[in-house]
């Protein structure tokens, strides 16, 4: 089987760091660029097009939909961890393995997923107190969306381990694949067809399943070792119960950060449907931004992963250090650029002056404190290369539930909607804090799924 020979997989436990960091990133970012394109364009288009209660009613559902995702998504990462390492102790067989029981597990959590969410929806919407007018749009659009879970799942999933394998580009090419279509296909069944939000929701879920079914297509007909076998796939206990141990903690830390956002919407939907339609914008934005530390963190963790497999534990630390300069750098950058044009970005989406104005705040104050979250992002993607994701998953529950939303809560009542602001990058320096002193300890590096 030819593993080592396929040009797009790289092994990442030989030659310069910086530049394989760097290489190995590039392809990440942009795909994840792309990704979040997909809900930027939904949100121009719903904001420009259908109006602000819509708008309103695609920024609630996104935390529900992130929290049906969370549990299995983390799972599924936790199994890019395992066949990175794996892949760089050279153990084809278990990669093997991996592949097969990522793709077992995937059928079973998305069938779960979808009927939860669907079911769980309309009673977190009353639960945070979603304004009445904004409550139809919102259960149309989440419905519409988890009935296409296993196609995000599908895709993203098949991502994660070519990720694991070294290959960062493959679902690069097939991202932008996806989302150029999303957007032919909302303008289409929004302006020509005259659909409303449901328009927008099925667009996303066509879209995203045919990148799937085309993945399937080219994974099966390029490389034997990635061909989805239908019949012969081996389900492996041991890989799955090492893949929980090490993704069960993301997940949890990603469904703690879901049920925060979720809680988050509560303390905004007290402002009304304006903030909730700022807020929605500007927080699409601030993900979009904050793109480019959270991709070199996930290369990061493939990086050290097949190092921390080949025993190459200086290696790690020059990834590091190199990830830290590379982040801070951009961090810097995009925070100077959110700033000065985010008043710009904001009218790109709504024409309604008092949403830009509360966005524009939001952007402003969030935006200023990148470093902060780059840095954390950093520190936290050693730890999950490593195979060490418990103490990311507490200090994420630290910083969001002990920090954050108690904070913002307070401040709301006491400032206004500033208020909510303001617990994000205070949360976020409380976070690095705790991250760095945990790295500096050393503990993580016993926490490899490879033992020699």
């Amino acid at each position: 089987m030819k593993l080592f020979s396929c040009p797009s997989m790289k092994d990442l436990t030989e030659g310069k760091v910086g530049k394989q960091i760097v290489a190995f990133a590039m392809p990440m970012l942009l795909g994840n660029l792309f990704q979040q394109l997909y809900n930027v364009i939904d949100s121009v288009i719903v904001g420009q097009y259908i109006g602000n209660e819509a708008l309103a009613a695609v920024g609630a559902s996104f935390p529900i939909i992130f929290l049906m995702i969370s549990l299995s998504n983390g799972i599924a990462s936790g199994i890019s961890i395992v066949i990175s390492q794996y892949f760089g102790a050279k153990d084809i067989k278990n990669v093997r393995k991996a592949i097969d029981t990522m793709y077992i597990f995937m059928i079973v959590a998305s069938v779960i997923m979808t009927f939860a969410g669907i079911y769980l929806g309309r009673m977190v919407f009353r639960i945070t107190e979603l304004p009445e007018e904004v409550m139809p749009g919102a259960v149309l659009y989440l419905n519409i969306f988890m009935g296409g879970y296993i196609l995000f799942f599908g895709f993203h999933g098949t991502a994660a381990i070519l990720r694991g394998l070294g290959d960062s580009k493959t679902p690069l090419y097939f991202m932008i694949f996806s989302t150029v279509l999303n957007i032919g296909l909302d303008l289409l069944l929004v302006l020509v067809f005259g659909m409303g939000i449901e328009g927008v929701a099925i667009a996303s879920v066509i879209s995203m399943g045919l990148a799937f079914l085309a993945t399937v297509i080219y994974l099966n007909s390029k490389h034997e070792l990635l061909r989805i076998r239908s019949i012969r796939l081996q389900f492996d206990r041991d890989i799955l119960r090492k893949s929980i141990r090490i993704g069960l903690p993301s997940g949890v830390q990603q469904m703690i950060v879901a049920l925060g956002m979720i809680f988050m919407f509560w303390i905004v939907n007290q402002f009304g449907t304006t903030t909730i339609a700022a807020f929605s914008i500007a927080s699409r934005i601030d993900s979009m931004a904050s793109t480019p530390a959270m991709m070199f963190a996930a290369a990061l963790a493939t990086f050290v992963g097949q190092n921390v497999g080949a025993g190459k534990l200086d290696r790690v630390k020059k990834g590091m250090q190199t990830t830290m300069i590379w982040t801070g750098s951009i961090s810097v950058f995009v925070s100077l650029v959110v700033i000065l044009f985010g008043r710009q970005i904001m009218q790109l989406f709504t024409p309604d002056p008092a949403v830009i104005e509360s966005g524009v705040s939001y952007l402003v104050i969030v935006c200023s404190f990148y470093i902060f979250f780059s840095t954390m992002f950093t520190f936290n993607g050693v730890l999950r290369g490593a195979g060490d994701t418990i103490i990311p998953m507490f200090i994420t529950f630290f910083s969001l539930w002990v920090v954050r939303l108690p904070l913002s809560w307070y401040l709301s009542n006491n400032i206004g909607e500033h208020g909510i602001w303001w617990g994000i990058p205070i949360a976020w320096f409380c976070g690095m804090i705790l991250a760095w002193v945990y790295y500096s300890t050393g503990h993580w590096k016993k926490k490899s799924v490879f033992h020699r």
